[in-house]
């Protein structure tokens, strides 16, 4: 670095520019221009944290903190048996080894990669497009209600949302200075955490290839990147880094049956063809719009299929950012929708990390619209706006007394020594384990159908985390204790527990968010002998 010259003191000659302070100066300058964005991560923010524990740990959450509990490599060989990859179980057992696994903790490792998101979303925009853009995309992915909702979860979506914009911005990068080869190593290694979170990243590598070709063969100036030699290497680089886990999802695919009778896949209601708009308004508001009258549950999806189309045709960039915004978010969703009508995975947490891209959209049309329309431009601003914050109010309206916590609490204070306690489901079992804080080894029934066969689940989804001495077969085999049994079931299904042993009396009953916890009175001569 060059040194500076300094201005002797009473020097009238006006001193030279120094470069060090002029950098220093730039970046105020530049700062007091972009204050903007503070208020827009404040935000994010604030509605991702508030009330982060208020909601239960529910049972795809609860299997997630089972999971992290064992060691990495027990860790990479269970997540092989489950349906997601191994890398979020991985840092969240980190994670809760330096900040335990209290609620606020398990689910703020949601809450920072989904607010970091919404940094990277206004970082891509601002390359895409125009500052005020990227200003109005930063607002509207700040108030996304799935965005928003599974950024409060102990689950792998916020995490997987920000590893694929991550992995978008370096592809722009890479695009608009493709001899930087560092971008698209920057690229392969975030698609390549991706793929270890979620299988459905395939999804974006989809979409990042059909925007490369696309803007190889559309009119006039022709991006040949899709044939550049590193472009593949990249690719070949991450496909390389996924191998470990190949035999591992090969073998998952062998024994789909197995994670169809244990109900973890093949749950999924078919869909029909007012299964899309209904997910983008449960994208939207968190409401499917079912109870809506038919005008108003398809104006919300024509309006944005009209804003969309708007951002598209207004684009006027060499890059076609719109176009890269469509094919990563417009072309998954899509994708997912027709195959499902084959095998039901439309599910909106499984395409959080991809509508992260409607916003952005919405916000290239609106700035889009802006100079000739600004009444129109801001009406939609605030309609969408609006509508957002209806999710985010849906997403936030909590009842803080009637969750399964609250019933797992009682059990905790009216619990004796010796008392058992035995879970209906699964369901409950996976929830009831994270806050049990009793020394009492939770119990999951499953009796035998009235086939004869076992209901007991197999080695693959949740079973995978349940050892065999925590099944029971049948509530005589109980082991002598207290005398008293807690069951734990769903409130409208009595006959979780069907068939009760002769002499067992109710002395106590409690219930909510949808479950029961009923004590019972054994005869002294009921259970097997030892503790």
């Amino acid at each position: 670095m060059a040194a500076h010259r300094e201005t002797p003191i009473g020097d009238t000659q006006e001193p030279r520019a120094v470069p060090g302070a002029w950098l220093v100066a730039l970046r105020l300058i530049r700062w007091a221009r972009e204050h903007w964005l503070l208020p827009i991560m404040l935000l994010a923010a604030v509605v991702r944290c508030y009330d982060l524990t208020a909601a239960s740990i529910w049972f795809d959450e609860g299997s997630s903190v089972l999971l992290s509990q064992f060691s990495l490599a027990d860790i990479w060989v269970r997540a092989a048996h489950d349906v997601h990859p191994p890398l979020y179980f991985m840092l969240l057992h980190g994670w809760i080894g330096l900040f335990g696994d209290g609620m606020l903790s398990i689910r703020s490792m949601s809450a920072i990669p989904g607010i970091i998101t919404v940094g990277l979303g206004v970082w891509l925009v601002d390359l895409l497009a125009t500052r005020r853009a990227a200003l109005l995309a930063g607002l509207l992915l700040a108030l996304l209600p799935t965005a928003v909702r599974y950024s409060q979860e102990v689950r792998m979506y916020a995490l997987l949302g920000m590893w694929l914009i991550g992995a978008t911005i370096a592809l722009v990068y890479w695009v608009r200075q493709p001899r930087r080869h560092r971008y698209l190593v920057a690229y392969a290694l975030l698609m390549t955490a991706a793929f270890y979170t979620h299988y459905f990243t395939a999804l974006c590598v989809i979409s990042h290839w059909l925007y490369l070709a696309a803007v190889r063969v559309q009119p006039g100036y022709r991006l040949r990147h899709i044939q550049r030699p590193a472009w593949w290497l990249a690719n070949l680089a991450i496909a390389l880094a996924y191998l470990p886990w190949v035999p591992n999802l090969v073998d998952l695919l062998q024994h789909i049956p197995e994670l169809k009778a244990s109900n973890d896949i093949g749950w999924e209601d078919p869909v029909t063809l007012v299964s899309l708009p209904s997910m983008v308004w449960s994208l939207l508001i968190q409401d499917d719009g079912g109870t809506f009258p038919v005008w108003l549950f398809m104006t919300l999806p024509l309006a944005l299929l009209a804003l969309i189309g708007v951002a598209l045709r207004r684009d006027r960039s060499v890059f076609r950012g719109s176009l890269l915004l469509l094919c990563y978010s417009v072309v998954p969703i899509l994708l997912v929708f027709v195959v499902s009508f084959i095998s039901p995975v439309f599910i909106e947490r499984y395409l959080t990390a991809y509508a992260l891209g409607l916003p952005m959209l919405v916000a290239l049309a609106i700035d889009r619209l802006y100079t000739g329309f600004r009444v129109l431009a801001l009406a939609i601003l605030v309609l969408f706006v609006g509508v957002e914050l209806i999710g985010v109010k849906n997403n936030a309206t909590v009842d803080s007394n009637d969750q399964f916590g609250v019933l797992v609490d009682y059990v905790n204070r009216h619990f004796t020594e010796g008392d058992r306690i035995v879970t209906s489901d699964m369901m409950w079992y996976l929830s009831y384990v994270y806050y049990n804080r009793t020394d009492a080894q939770i119990r999951l029934y499953t009796p035998n159908a009235a086939d004869g066969h076992s209901t007991r689940p197999n080695a693959y989804g949740f079973g995978t985390l349940v050892s065999n001495d925590v099944y029971l077969d049948r509530l005589t085999d109980l082991p002598n204790g207290s005398g008293r049994v807690w069951l734990i079931g769903t409130l409208d299904e009595p006959n979780d527990f069907a068939a009760l042993p002769e002499g067992w009396q109710r002395r106590s009953d409690m219930h909510a968010a949808g479950a029961f916890a009923r004590l019972y009175q054994t005869p002294p001569d009921t259970g097997k002998p030892g503790g």
